[in-house]
């Protein structure tokens, strides 16, 4: 049976450390805990629980932090687990089988991390993530001629769902993270823009956005990138520059992403761009290509739910402007003018695509994984 380390990086968060450590009694056979500045009771209850408790000072860097803590690990497998994280009874045995028959080839488990109410980065309610590490990798020699040493680690996807329950959003901390990796490195891995540009679109202020636009410039400037990260930096430039009132701007990013591939993101910020300036006819045409013309490639509701609702808005803002035409203050048609009966015609069937739409909304499911 494989020898499990759990390795943790912790700070304040005596709320839910012992939630987290009760689920998984009897799961492991070492306890590393790396405090990076508790100032309640974590170090306490890290204490009770047995735990090997170390502290690392918080340079606004994750992975120098849990490199420090795998360094402290000793057994077979390490277990990456974070205090938010909660393994329920089935799971639990699950990982008590997997404990049992891993085969010492394997050196990543995968696991399904499953998010309920706290959406930042994932765009389905379950996601693959590797958790589980053999602590030391020995090298292989593949190839029956010209061999060479296998580079890749052997990855095994489990059934192991893992529920994330945090007390609340940690997208401040992250952007705060982001900004400061970018001020030290002057750059972030293309996989860091991606992930920077979802956390934005699902959590992001207006303010925050502002803050990215700033590097996310720079970043296009400086960098030559491959369309998905194009889309990415563009999509966030897009949003700053609508936000800020910046038509030029907007238009300029805007159409970068159109000129390569359009993405359900881009079509919503078009959308959302006409909408706010009451076009409510243009912005029903890019809230109709984001949701049914066009794939998601950062935030799926904004091609889902989110696109979903601001169409019915945008047929319901249709329907208003043709309203005020026959019944405002001023009416531009009388209700002798033989196109009378056109436009009451029309308000209804715009009122009809709106409740119709705003039910698909409504009925919209995340995606399971």
């Amino acid at each position: 049976m494989a020898a499990i380390s759990v390795c943790m990086i912790v700070k304040n968060e005596e709320a839910i450390l012992a939630r987290c450590l009760d689920s998984l009694d009897g799961l492991y056979e070492e306890l590393v805990i790396v405090d990076t500045g508790s100032t309640d009771r974590t170090k306490e209850i890290a204490k009770e629980y047995g735990a090997k408790l170390f502290s690392f000072p918080w340079v606004e860097d994750f992975s120098a932090a849990r490199n420090f803590a795998f360094s402290k690990c000793t057994k077979d497998y390490i277990y990456s687990v974070d205090a938010d994280e909660v393994l329920d009874e089935i799971n639990r045995q699950r990982f008590l089988s997997l404990k049992k028959a891993l085969l010492p080839e394997v050196e990543i488990v995968q696991m399904l991390y499953v998010e309920r109410d706290h959406q930042t980065v994932l765009n389905s309610a379950k996601e693959y993530r590797p958790k589980l590490f053999k602590r030391k990798r020995s090298f292989t020699w593949i190839d029956p001629i010209h061999e060479t040493v296998r580079l890749d680690p052997v990855v095994f996807d489990s059934d192991i769902e893992i529920m994330h329950l945090p007390q609340k959003l940690h997208a401040s901390r992250d952007f705060s993270v982001f900004e400061s990796a970018y001020a030290r490195e002057g750059r972030l891995s293309r996989n860091l823009y991606t992930t920077y540009a979802k956390e934005l679109l699902k959590c992001g202020t207006d303010d925050d956005f502002i803050r990215a636009g700033a590097i996310f410039e720079q970043v296009l400037r400086s960098e030559n990138l491959d369309l998905v990260h194009l889309q990415a930096v563009c999509c966030v430039l897009a949003h700053a520059a609508r936000v800020s009132k910046d038509d030029a701007r907007f238009i300029k990013y805007a159409s970068k992403v159109l000129s390569c591939e359009a993405c359900s993101e881009i079509c919503y910020e078009m959308g959302q761009f006409f909408f706010d300036k009451q076009d409510f006819e243009e912005a029903s045409l890019w809230f109709f290509n984001a949701a049914y013309e066009t794939e998601c490639v950062l935030d799926i509701h904004r091609g889902g739910d989110m696109a979903l609702e601001a169409l019915s808005a945008s047929y319901e803002g249709m329907a208003s402007l043709l309203e005020a035409e026959i019944t405002g203050e001023h009416p531009n048609v009388s209700t002798s003018d033989q196109n009378f009966r056109t436009i009451v015609d029309n308000i209804a069937s715009l009122r009809n695509l709106a409740k119709e739409t705003k039910a698909q909304a409504d009925a919209w499911i995340f995606p399971e994984i």
